[in-house]
């Protein structure tokens, strides 16, 4: 039955309408994935001399067995985001005359096969060969390999019930964000050494099998938890159910009711936003990024004892402009399967685009006033982000849109975020060099020759004149969108 539902998947890319287009994009993804793996290997075979070069003459294999907790908590996070079960598949043979126990067996193994879990096995494997088995011989470098190993792929199973059970709830983000805050914080604030936790099964897995044999049955376990909650849920009526679920969750925003059709176009959106697969995970990746500034403004690196470095500029609007630029750059393609709507409806367009507009303006505010605590590492820290935001939502949200109006492309909403380029194009990937020239055109004259102060402040001005004409600079958004509107309506019909 495996080989037979294998058969059907590839009947179906075969005889899919956009084959041509799959097979460019897996080669593309194919390319990607091999170069990343390929840096992951080179990683590993420098893994003994990077811990020597950072710890001194201590053992290398002691310091890593107490730092492995932290790859786990990295893993931990980058599965969260990345790794996922055909579910789609699962609605479409549910129906069929086939045992459904066999079906989850068939999806879960599916979901093995992912470049993910080579990582850890990459990674170490360089590693182990060069300390463990020359020191201490194959049994126990297979002992240590497979401890690690084996540890990666529990996490494999953990995950897929753990983003069935909490995705659709805000306590996946809070667990995601508290594993952060627990790993990083941890060691750097002195409160634990979380790596002493995991060290010791490390440590005796080279001596002895019974760390290998406990994870063996660990393993077990955790892929009979998976299968088990995935057989008691695998219903099409609970399936319709948990999205009814997240569909209630989109509640009106009451300070959006002030603004009229645009106001109530916001709300649509937010509701959207919440609703879909995609757009959520473009909103919790956009509160992620919120730490973004702990890179630079905690790095010695980037002082400056003159005055601003001028790199804050970047990490100023990415941190106050994550979510419009995220967001923004597929502006349309949120809509291309209601586009027609607005089309026929009275005034539909421009109040479609302005609320767009509130949207992205108001969670830009809320991204500012959350990154309101950076200024513990200086008043300019605070300076630097107030005048980026008054440049994000007065002048760069106008060019973000209108770059994202040049032959906006169709996607499905319900897919995953990561490695999904539906609805990306040519103007997607191109709309990163204005959005890192344009504040430093504007920054670096005045920074130049007045100072760095001047250079905010001329970054404020160009903001606030943006907001005072905000109403004709939105109008040329809106007439480009009339003036395509039948080219963006055939492009939006087009199947993926």
């Amino acid at each position: 039955m495996f080989f037979e539902l294998i058969r059907l998947q590839i009947l179906k890319s075969f005889r899919s309408t956009s084959r041509a287009k799959s097979i460019l994009t897996n080669i593309f993804l194919g390319f990607i994935i091999l170069l990343l793996l390929s840096y992951v290997v080179i990683a590993g075979l420098f893994l003994q001399e990077i811990i020597k070069a950072l710890s001194g003459e201590v053992d290398p294999l002691e310091i890593l067995n107490g730092y492995l907790i932290f790859f786990f908590l990295t893993e931990f996070m980058y599965r969260y985001f990345l790794q996922s079960l055909p579910v789609v598949d699962l609605e479409s043979l549910l129906h069929l005359p086939i045992g459904k126990r066999r079906i989850i067996h068939v999806l879960l193994l599916r979901s093995f096969i992912s470049p993910i879990n080579l990582i850890a096995l990459l990674l170490f494997t360089p590693f182990a060969v060069q300390v463990i088995l020359s020191e201490f011989g194959g049994i126990a470098m297979w002992g240590w390999l497979g401890a690690i190993v084996l540890s990666s792929w529990i996490l494999h199973w953990f995950m897929l019930w753990f983003k069935q059970r909490f995705e659709d709830s805000t306590i996946g983000l809070l667990v995601v964000i508290a594993v952060l805050l627990l790993g990083a914080g941890s060691n750097y604030l002195g409160w634990f050494n979380l790596g002493e936790i995991m060290k010791p099964v490390f440590d005796y897995s080279i001596q002895s099998p019974l760390p290998l044999i406990g994870l063996v049955v660990l393993l077990g376990v955790s892929y009979w938890l998976c299968y088990q909650y995935h057989v008691q849920n695998a219903y099409l009526e609970d399936l319709a159910g948990g999205q009814e679920e997240v569909r209630t969750s989109g509640q009106t925003i009451g300070f959006f009711a002030r603004f009229g059709l645009a106001g109530e176009m916001a709300n649509l959106e937010w509701k959207l936003i919440v609703r879909h697969k995609k757009s959520r995970t473009y909103l919790m990746l956009s509160a992620f990024f919120l730490l973004y500034g702990l890179i630079f403004y905690t790095n010695p690196a980037y002082a400056s004892e003159t005055g601003i470095s001028t790199i804050f500029i970047f990490v100023g609007v990415f941190i106050t402009g994550i979510f419009m630029i995220q967001y923004g750059q597929l502006f349309l393609s949120w809509n291309s399967s209601s586009f027609d709507f607005f089309l026929n409806k009275k005034g539909g367009v421009e109040a479609l685009i302005r609320g767009k507009y509130l949207l992205f303006i108001s969670v830009s505010v809320i991204c500012f006033l959350a990154s309101v605590p950076y200024v513990y590492f200086g008043w300019q820290i605070l300076m630097v982000h107030l005048a980026t935001f008054l440049f994000n939502v007065g002048f760069l949200i106008h060019v973000i849109i209108y770059l994202a109006l040049w032959k906006p492309k169709p996607m499905d909403l319900d897919k995953g975020a990561m490695f999904n380029y539906e609805g990306v194009g040519a103007a997607q990937w191109l709309m990163v060099i204005p959005m890192m020239v344009l504040p430093y055109l504007i920054y670096l004259p005045f920074s130049l020759l007045i100072s760095d102060y001047a250079g905010l402040i001329a970054l404020s001005v160009v903001g606030l004149i943006g907001i005072v004409a905000y109403k004709p600079l939105s109008k040329i958004n809106i007439e480009r969108v009339y003036k395509n509107q039948y080219e963006i309506s055939s492009s939006f019909r087009q199947e993926l």
